[in-house]
């Protein structure tokens, strides 16, 4: 069968390929997008669809400041600027306090706050707390929403868009990468990898070693409750629980560090030791319901040391990957879009990406560069 031909084949219509494909085919590229699925049914919308530019490097920062300011000027994105407010332990205070700083200097509105001065955002026991940090503009996204309109705009500005149409085999031939699906062949000179949870296995199909891991995440939610204040999404670095407000319920949760692979469902079992370390910093929070309805669960894509990949991958020319955000991919998605567009069409990007390089892992000791926070 005749291949169909393209300048690119992007594997994956998440919200990372959704938007790297809107900002490829805007340059003028002939953009083939592949999805074994449709927009939204991994990861993106299954995520609690949170963004937020408080972290502790500046790669990080920058990509979620440019793409938070892209969110809050599209209106189907549902961005709202609830804030994030984070809960930090002593022996961690003076190392965020530096990130306070170093966030404000590249133009983020975070501010250290002591415990009781957080108070005015939530209400928590502040036992063991060093200190606290709070960012207006962080807040939240309509992750399902957003992703079908970085779709929707790749289409209007020339994408072909393929979806329910796993990709079967991988192979270069003659300086094309050809990509076979049930649907046919598609070939073309790059090939961006932003298949999420999955860009392991499709680095496998083209025989490349891509260190992307699925790693299962549950998000339960409460039953109704009447709060004199919406939650903003708060995070208790002490012990990993994370709650936020979701209209009138709440909705919170917990990495399993053991919870890897591809396993599926809720693991009803990783409630009770969640929920009690949760009531240790909110005692009110034993008033609530737990919904098992509305409760769920879905994919994170792990790297080693927590950062994404991101950029041409070595010894195997065209290939590009954007993958392996760890629990930012949606709050990043903006960002990287562009920058993919760049580096796909030979400039320099705006952001210096340089530190995603998949070449880090290349040495026996993989740095943890940013994986809590």
């Amino acid at each position: 069968m005749t291949a169909q031909t393209a300048d690119i084949v992007v594997i994956g219509a998440g919200i990372i390929g959704a938007a790297s494909a809107y900002r490829l085919a805007q340059r003028g590229l002939k953009v083939v997008v592949l999805d074994k699925d449709r927009p939204a049914s991994g990861s993106t919308g299954r995520s609690v669809a949170g963004v937020r530019a408080q972290f502790h490097n500046e790669t990080n920062i920058v990509l979620s400041r440019e793409s938070i300011a892209e969110y809050a000027a599209m209106p189907a994105s549902g961005y709202r600027a609830e804030g994030y407010l984070m809960l930090i332990p002593e022996a961690g205070w003076p190392g965020h306090r530096d990130a306070v700083a170093l966030q404000q200097s590249l133009g983020i509105p975070s501010e250290a706050l002591t415990p009781d001065e957080a108070q005015r955002y939530a209400t928590f026991d502040t036992a063991g707390l060093g200190g606290c940090s709070f960012c207006p503009t962080d807040g939240k996204v309509d992750a399902h929403s957003l992703n079908h309109e970085y779709v929707r705009l790749a289409r209007e500005a020339g994408a072909q868009v393929v979806l329910d149409t796993p990709v079967t085999a991988i192979t270069r031939v003659g300086g094309l990468w050809r990509v076979d699906t049930p649907a046919g062949p598609y070939q073309a000179p790059q090939l961006l990898n932003a298949a999420g949870a999955w860009s392991g296995e499709v680095g496998k199909l083209a025989g490349l070693d891509i260190p992307v891991q699925p790693a299962r995440r549950m998000v339960f939610c409460t039953g109704p409750l009447t709060l004199p204040r919406p939650v903003p999404m708060t995070f208790d670095l002490g012990s990993g629980v994370y709650l936020r407000s979701e209209g009138e319920r709440l909705i919170f949760g917990r990495a399993d560090p053991l919870d890897s692979g591809w396993k599926e469902g809720l693991n009803w079992g990783w409630l009770e030791p969640t929920l009690e370390l949760a009531l240790t910093r909110w005692p009110w929070l034993d008033a609530a319901a737990l919904d098992r309805n509305a409760s769920w669960w879905g994919y994170y894509e792990l790297t080693p040391d927590g950062f994404p990949v991101v950029g041409r991958m070595p010894g195997a020319e065209g290939w590009l990957n954007a993958c392996g955000f760890s629990g930012h991919g949606v709050m990043q998605a903006a960002a990287i879009g562009r920058v993919v567009a760049q580096i796909a069409t030979g400039e320099t990007p705006f952001i210096d990406v340089s530190p995603l390089g998949i070449e880090r892992f290349a040495g026996t000791e993989v740095r943890r560069l940013d994986l809590q926070v």
